[in-house]
C-alpha cells in the first residue's frame, strides 16, 4: 500500500503567506509614495523613467500580493507581459480619452506610448523580482 505524503499548507492563513502578504504590503505603500513623489515633484527624463520603473514594481507587489506563492520569475515574466500590454493599448488613444473624463486613468493606464517606457518597465521588473528572491532567500537562511 502506497502512502502519500501531505501537501504543504496552501492556506491564505498560513503564517508564512501572512508575513510575506504583509511585508509585500508595506513595500507597495512605500512604492506608492515614491511614485507620487517622483510624479509630483519630478521632471524629465530621468523622472519620467523612475516613474515608469516604480509602476512595474508596483504591479509586481500587487500580483505578489494577490498569489503570494507563485514562482518569483513567473510573476516578473507577468508584470512584463502586462505592463507591455498596457503600453501598447495606449497606441488605441483610449486612455487618453477615459482620462479626460477620470483623471486617475493617466496614472493607471498612461496616455500616449513611449516605446522607452517598455525599457523601464523591464527594468522595474528585473529589480523587483530581483529584490523579492534576495529578501526571501535572506528570510530562508535566516530560519
Amino acid at each position: 500500500m502506497k502512502t502519500e505524503t501531505p501537501m504543504p499548507s496552501i492556506s491564505p492563513r498560513d503564517p508564512s503567506v501572512r508575513a510575506r502578504r504583509r511585508r509585500l504590503l508595506v513595500g507597495a505603500v512605500l512604492v506608492v509614495g515614491a511614485g507620487l513623489v517622483t510624479h509630483i515633484a519630478g521632471t524629465g527624463p530621468i523622472a519620467d523613467f523612475a516613474g515608469d520603473a516604480l509602476y512595474a514594481v508596483m504591479i509586481y507587489l500587487v500580483i505578489a500580493i494577490a498569489v503570494p506563492r507563485a514562482a518569483f520569475w513567473l510573476v516578473g515574466a507577468t508584470v512584463l507581459v502586462l505592463c507591455t500590454l498596457i503600453e501598447c493599448f495606449q497606441l488605441t488613444g483610449l486612455p487618453a480619452l477615459w482620462a479626460q473624463t477620470f483623471w486617475p486613468v493617466r496614472l493607471v493606464l498612461g496616455v500616449g506610448f513611449d516605446a522607452r517606457d517598455l525599457v523601464a518597465y523591464a527594468v522595474g521588473a528585473g529589480a523587483a523580482t530581483f529584490v523579492d528572491v534576495a529578501l526571501s532567500h535572506r528570510r530562508q537562511t535566516r530560519i
